[in-house]
């Protein structure tokens, strides 16, 4: 079984190295059964993540609860949490949909989001679950670069073969 850290697999036409997706390694290029039993792990472990940070969260809450500091403290807790963690799970899942890359304005900020993703990491964790179902996260940014790079590689080897009908002898 490869494992993630294995050599990428070539194209034996092209010459392009598949990019590596934590979790998965390569299996992703061509979706081979140790592709689909990571897949299932990785999704069972990230709920398994979810319903453990939850829990961290309770206890967080319900630490506050006890110090008795009133209804309007632990209200704007729930809220503070609950803001973090839709704004984690968003900037997430557009990070495994379109790429780092691609975020702009304050959600492209990794030093001003800090804690605000880390206080969301729960919303975080739901987002790559989410897109566990769907695919290995991630690997929708990968295939395409991983596609960009095989056709400019296809129109490279095509660029340097030798025309048929060269000039004529005279």
């Amino acid at each position: 079984m490869p494992e993630g850290n294995a050599p990428a697999p070539t194209s034996a036409d092209a010459g392009v190295e598949a990019p590596a997706i934590r979790w998965f390694g390569t299996s992703w290029v061509d979706g081979g059964p140790d592709y689909w039993l990571r897949r299932v792990a990785v999704g069972v472990g990230s709920l398994a993540a979810v319903a453990a940070g939850a829990f961290v969260m309770r206890l967080a809450v319900q630490g506050v609860v006890v110090a008795n500091t009133g209804a309007f403290v632990e209200l704007l807790l729930v809220l503070a949490i609950a803001v973090c963690s839709c704004v984690a799970a968003l900037r997430t899942w557009s990070v495994l949909t379109r790429g780092k890359e691609s975020l702009t304005g304050w959600m492209a900020d990794e030093k001003s989001l800090g804690v605000m993703l880390a206080v969301g990491f729960v919303g975080s964790l739901v987002s790559y679950f989410l897109r566990s179902l769907v695919e290995a996260p991630g690997e929708s940014v990968q295939r395409s670069r991983y596609e960009l790079a095989l056709a400019a590689a296809a129109r490279r080897k095509a660029g340097r073969q030798p025309a048929k009908a060269g000039k004529r002898k005279r």
